[in-house]
């Protein structure tokens, strides 16, 4: 493998991942093993399989080399001493082995951090899946952790591919090529820092003179109202120091269904209708607890920036937009329409500001900056007037046909997500097909501390959902 240099935002990440904020990705997939040979797949299949497809993506065998000193941003080198069976572990769920048994499981794999002598991935094979609603018995479950810095929501999903085939029947890939490990010799790495350094001055009048013309941009598109920038964002319990525990949870909607709300108001994006559930779903459960704000809440949500020469390029590639949920209004009909504004408004402002450019930043500014910020952040908390988005809402497409795993046919799945310094609730849309159906799932990650009652936010989105679905489609 030829030895690469961390980008920028691939490194961020490692930064980003401080004590109690692990900054790794993943999901749980179910599968019904019925459809297998003789109805049964051994765990020595599963990893057969692997062991089998190892050389088809990176990520499976690389691992981090880091600069001395921490003069450059890591390297990821081959690891002479990969052991498959180290990263991949086979457990059950305790009894009765339902659902909140699942998710509990989940989140408690999902809060411990991947170890950074390793390569940065993990996969549980998790049997006992006896009494999960709407799921065959005898099926089993995959959770799969990947760290932030090797991939982000588009790479997973060529990620998962790679272990997945399109019939039952488990194909063999050819003959691997010969497994090369190199590794940088400290005094590569040294002269690629130095030269680096070398470059930082030109890079930083480059970043400038983007910010002076997104700047031009921000105040054309601002003075024909082409957007409107988002200014006070309240602070909900979602804002302050994370914990270390985490809960997840997770709804199911018929992507057909979906599509029919969507086409009941003109211009409707599938993703406005999601981000409509999602406001609701706060609404709901912040007026529970008596603290809805007066003002709309504000997401984030992560754009792919890459060109399409890059789309088979792994690592991240990631820029943002802010989209106001518009949580204030009642009515869910007319939030869909006042949340499609919201969310056009916040694609023309990304756009003036510049997709790339938290990309390019990235690459400009050095890493132990960005650590001791985000130290900082983590340890303290955030002011209120610090708030930038108080949940993150990133959209993840899955396959769009069946997919199967050593012959066990894909039944459902849900997604995991990282949580931020400030922002304990971070929503997953996951669309795919599961169970020969098209389905979108919307799953959530959330510190323990800030959301102890999951089973009832995921009430909350669900009936945020029926409301949506009567009032568009009565």
């Amino acid at each position: 493998m030829k030895i690469e240099q961390l980008s920028g935002q691939d490194a961020m990440f490692l930064h980003a991942e401080l004590d109690g904020l692990p900054q790794h990705i993943g999901g749980v997939s179910i599968y019904n093993q019925a459809t297998a040979p003789n109805g049964v797949v051994r765990f020595k299949e599963i990893l057969a399989m692997l062991d089998s497809r190892v050389h088809l993506s990176p990520i499976f065998r690389r691992k981090l080399a880091t600069v001395p000193l921490g003069l450059g941003r890591p390297y990821w080198v081959e690891d002479p001493d990969f052991d498959l069976e180290y990263h991949v572990r086979h457990i059950a769920l305790p009894k009765p082995g339902d659902w909140r048994q699942l998710c509990i499981l989940a989140a408690r794999i999902h809060s411990q951090p991947l170890r950074r002598d390793k390569p940065l991935w993990e996969i549980y094979v998790i049997e006992g899946l006896n009494n999960v609603e709407g799921v065959p018995a005898n099926s089993f479950a995959m959770l799969l952790k990947v760290h932030h810095c090797a991939m982000d929501g588009a790479t997973g999903a060529q990620f998962m591919n790679i272990v997945h085939d399109l019939t039952p029947e488990t194909s063999h890939p050819g003959t691997p090529p010969p497994w090369i490990v190199e590794r940088p010799s400290t005094a590569r790495m040294l002269t690629r820092a130095y030269i680096d350094a070398w470059k930082k001055p030109g890079q930083v009048y480059d970043m400038a003179r983007q910010a002076g013309s997104a700047f031009m941009r921000l105040r054309r598109g601002k003075a024909s109202q082409d957007f409107h920038s988002l200014e006070d964002k309240p602070t909900t319990r979602f804002q302050g120091k994370i914990s270390r525990h985490r809960v997840v949870e997770g709804r199911k909607f018929d992507f057909e269904v979906i599509r029919e709300i969507k086409n009941t108001q003109p211009g409707t994006t599938i993703n406005d209708v999601m981000l409509t559930i999602v406001a609701g779903g706060l609404r709901k459960y912040l007026q529970n607890k008596d603290e809805l704000p007066d003002q709309t809440l504000v997401s984030g949500c992560p754009i792919d920036v890459r060109s399409p020469e890059e789309r088979s390029s792994g690592g991240n590639m990631v820029g943002f937009m802010n989209v106001a949920l518009r949580t204030e209004i009642e009515d869910p009909v007319e939030r869909l329409r006042t949340v499609h504004e919201e969310a056009v408004s916040a694609k023309a402002y990304a756009e003036a500001m510049g997709p790339r450019l938290l990309v390019d930043l990235t690459d400009v500014m050095p890493g132990n900056v960005l650590s001791l910020a985000l130290r900082a952040a983590s340890a303290t908390g955030l002011s209120e007037a610090s708030v930038v988005q108080n949940t993150v809402i990133t959209n993840v497409p899955g396959a769009p046909m069946q997919l199967y795993m050593c012959g066990a046919e894909l039944v459902d799945s849900f997604s995991l997500g990282p949580l931020l310094p400030n922002i304990g609730l971070f929503h997953i849309i996951y669309s795919a097909v599961q169970n020969k159906k098209g389905t979108i799932t919307l799953s959530f990650t959330a510190c323990r501390d800030m959301l102890p009652d999951p089973e009832f936010y995921a009430q909350c989105l669900q009936e945020s959902f029926d409301e949506l679905r009567e009032g568009t489609l009565g």
